[in-house]
């Protein structure tokens, strides 16, 4: 009876420890959420997370002070093609690492695991002078191109691809299938929950990218819809509303594409190794 109830002591602590970390979680959306709701004179009224006030007129304010419907259509491409380049390359990229034998592959693997750790910072001057060469600034070859590969998604695939059996790859081969036709007809339809996930990672990577859309373009033509934020701070002041509006817009799809991915995502990052 007494461990019994210290195990129940144990996982009301648990939870509400999760509980506490769950509402500090969600605490900057509430508060996003309702300035968003508020009409400018009642900014700093109280209360501050529970909305009480629904001025819808400030969604409507935030999409006419900009062209976001162009914003969001230039993040949407970006997006896209950075999400297909990535998915591509890193299932080739980990289905080698996992199952052709080469000399040096681990050694090389672990160069590309040792370049995670580069801050993308230090290859910003290399890549616009590269990208300003080959006369890309300001189009979306600029925007998509750099961000083409990553090594979290090799590493990804190249997990999920060493837990698949090898015996079903051994018994194609007998039957005449050549390494492509194994890749694509075996290895690639099993991968599905790890495309997804490498899918949703680039996805949300891409669309809530700030730093290298902004060095890359200058016309407001080819502006991303996190830069089209910033046309709310002014040179003596913020428009908060406004600001919140337009921020919660930009939120959606990124909302919407994990909710649709989630249960893919979470079987994804289970049977890639990264599970605590």
């Amino acid at each position: 009876m007494k461990i019994r109830r210290e195990k129940t002591y144990r996982k009301i602590i648990r939870h509400a420890f999760l509980m506490l970390g769950a509402f500090l979680s969600v605490l900057p959306f509430m508060w996003l959420i309702t300035t968003s709701l508020k009409p400018p004179n009642t900014l700093y009224s109280s209360p501050l997370l529970i909305p009480t006030h629904f001025y819808i007129e400030n969604y409507r304010e935030a999409l006419q002070a900009a062209p976001f419907g162009r914003f969001a259509l230039n993040s949407l491409i970006m997006a896209a093609g950075i999400v297909f380049c990535q998915t591509i390359f890193s299932s080739f990229a980990g289905y080698a690492f996992a199952r052709f034998k080469f000399r040096f592959k681990n050694a090389l693997f672990f160069v590309f695991l040792a370049t995670m750790m580069i801050s993308s910072y230090a290859t910003i001057i290399p890549n616009f002078l590269t990208i300003n060469a080959l006369g890309w600034y300001d189009t979306f070859a600029a925007l998509i191109i750099p961000r083409a590969a990553s090594v979290f998604s090799v590493f990804l695939f190249r997990q999920f691809f060493l837990t698949l059996p090898k015996e079903i790859e051994d018994a194609a081969s007998i039957d005449g299938c050549g390494k492509l036709k194994i890749f694509f007809r075996i290895a690639l339809p099993l991968s599905k929950p790890v495309f997804v996930t490498s899918a949703l990672f680039s996805f949300l990577f891409a669309w809530n990218d700030f730093m290298w859309p902004l060095i890359v373009t200058d016309s407001e033509t080819m502006r991303t819809i996190q830069l089209g934020l910033s046309v709310f701070q002014g040179r003596y002041g913020v428009r908060w509303t406004l600001l919140a509006a337009a921020t919660v817009l930009s939120m959606l799809p990124t909302l919407i594409a994990f909710l649709l991915a989630q249960k893919q995502f979470i079987k994804g990052i289970a049977n890639s190794g990264l599970k605590g």
